[in-house]
């Protein structure tokens, strides 16, 4: 009988069976802590200041296009429908909202300038969900600084795929959202939250639950962007009136409603608690 000579097995690291499998879950979720841990230490990265907020924000050129197609494409009807008047409201309620996408990009076009003139190695780069609406806006107002910016992107079933102006080497990809958190905070100096939906009030309710029980061992300046709507969808009075939070809790954050506002308080706060940025 000849014996045939067998091929080599796979290394364990080399398996996509075992990588992908249930088993390697722990090996995953290190992988996604320990690549950008690496790719951020190779850059010399340190210091970020992060942006939520909504993926359904459009820049106003886009909502403006598109309110003037469903007025020209509804104006030859005799008598609009529930269902025409109901989507003019949307496309109305957008051109409204867009202002927060020109004012992140805005916003995040004055830190990168203030970044660049500072003398210190320790960067300090606008670093957003990688996605479309807020995120992209983040990451254009860097690019329009002629800076380097980060995009923390996430796997969703419906495919947000990366804005086209992350810096390419800051362009990560995470499965599990809890990592992808850690890394929004674990560089953050200060966090600017846009009006956003489930995702940003997530993220946001995350830091402030962090702060408060005094979990992150640093200093993080906290601003709500554009005062109205946060106080339209969370009244923050009535948790200090049911004795639901105290009202100290009420400093862990700032309002801030245009990009000017928001960039002299992350300023002076990044000056005060860290004497690199003085």
């Amino acid at each position: 009988m000849v014996k045939k000579r067998l091929l080599k097995a796979p290394k364990a690291y080399k398996n996509p069976g075992f990588l992908s499998g249930k088993d390697a879950r722990p090996l995953r979720i290190l992988s996604e802590f320990l690549e950008p841990l690496s790719r951020f230490n190779y850059y010399n990265v340190k210091d970020t200041i992060v942006f939520f907020g909504s993926a359904r924000i459009k820049s106003r050129s886009e909502t403006i296009k598109d309110l003037r197609e469903l007025v020209k494409n509804g104006s030859g009807r005799k008598a609009h429908t529930k269902n025409y008047e109901q989507k003019l409201l949307q496309a109305e309620i957008a051109v409204e909202m867009s202002r927060y996408y020109e004012d992140a990009i805005e916003l995040s076009r004055l830190i990168t300038l203030w970044s660049k003139k500072r003398k210190s190695n320790n960067r300090l780069l606008v670093c957003s969900g990688g996605g479309p609406g807020i995120m992209e806006a983040a990451n254009k107002g860097a690019i329009l600084a002629k800076g380097e910016s980060i995009g923390l992107n996430i796997s969703l079933p419906f495919e947000q795929y990366p804005n086209p102006y992350i810096t390419p080497k800051f362009n990560f990809e995470f499965h599990y959202f809890f990592m992808r958190k850690l890394w929004f905070m674990f560089l953050g100096k200060a966090l600017v939250a846009f009006p956003g939906g489930f995702g940003t009030l997530d993220e946001f309710f995350e830091l402030l639950t962090l702060l408060q029980t005094q979990k992150v061992g640093k200093k993080m300046t906290v601003i709500l962007y554009g005062q109205n709507f946060w106080n339209k969808i969370i009244d923050f009075k009535a948790l200090v009136k049911y004795g639901m939070i105290s009202p100290k809790d009420l400093d862990l954050f700032s309002f801030a409603d245009t990009p000017k506002e928001a960039f002299d308080i992350l300023a002076k706060s990044l000056k005060e608690n860290y004497p690199e940025f003085r």
